[in-house]
């Protein structure tokens, strides 16, 4: 596994071949290092601002070329985001880095973790958390698929369905108590009785009886977490149960 001293070796490096481009006019640190020292497992996220007159995808490809014969780095995947494009590699030792690039005069913070190293960034403001109508919306559609795919015998997508409901069903427990949900990020820091809850919405065999009931499980947990949509929840409830029903056809 990579050490700290690779990560910050990988730092000074990308540092280096902003400073030596002049068409990057300015560079900071995001995530968890931005605030603090991270910690042992901690991967890279670089961003730099690439001045208007130049095309960022063209500054992308060129450091691409550079950091996979120097640093023996994979390209994993990009994702676009607003004026924005991150590219991620993976590098020796499991280190990730994530490299994005943004114009200039869109270059700033869209969170509070981070931390101009240099150059300049505007003012914005901070990129939104889902709304709770989005994560209980998302929920629902996904419990109602979860029971379309466990009637027709499509256990595997069933799990699908009913980890992912489970997912945005956590989210909202941590909304509720000011925790992230971003990634899964506040599950950890929820209490233990939402643990103790949610433990048997876990998923342990591909058969139909078992996927209904880690379903039901999911659905009761979504149920306990409507104090700020509850005209919505009032609405649904019905249907939901239904789902944990048997159904005669």
């Amino acid at each position: 596994m990579f050490s700290i001293e690779d990560r910050d070796n990988v730092r000074t490096y990308i540092l280096g071949l902003a400073e030596a481009d002049s068409r990057v006019t300015a560079g900071a640190v995001v995530g968890s290092l931005a605030l603090s020292d991270g910690d042992r497992w901690s991967d890279l996220d670089l961003t730099f601002a690439v001045a208007d007159e130049f095309s960022m995808f063209d500054v992308l490809d060129d450091w691409t070329r550079q950091i996979v014969t120097e640093l023996d780095a994979a390209h994993l995947f990009d994702l676009p985001s607003g004026p924005s494009i991150y590219r991620v590699f993976l590098l020796p030792g499991s280190l990730q880095f994530d490299l994005s690039f943004t114009p200039a005069s869109k270059f700033g913070a869209s969170g509070p973790k981070f931390k101009l190293l240099f150059g300049n960034a505007i003012e914005k403001p901070f990129s939104q958390p889902p709304s709770v109508h989005e994560l209980f919306g998302y929920a629902v559609h996904h419990v109602l698929r979860a029971r379309f795919c466990i009637e027709r015998g499509r256990f595997w997508q069933a799990e699908y369905w009913i980890s992912s409901a489970r997912d945005y069903t956590l989210s909202l427990a941590c909304r509720r108590r000011g925790l992230s949900t971003a990634n899964g990020r506040g599950f950890d820091d929820l209490p233990a009785e939402v643990h103790e809850a949610f433990r048997s919405s876990l998923v342990t065999s591909l058969e139909g009886d078992e996927l209904l009931r880690a379903l039901t499980c999911v659905i009761d947990g979504l149920l306990s977490n409507t104090d700020e949509v509850q005209d919505l929840a009032d609405k649904v409830t019905p249907r939901l149960r239904e789902l944990t029903s048997d159904w005669d056809y």
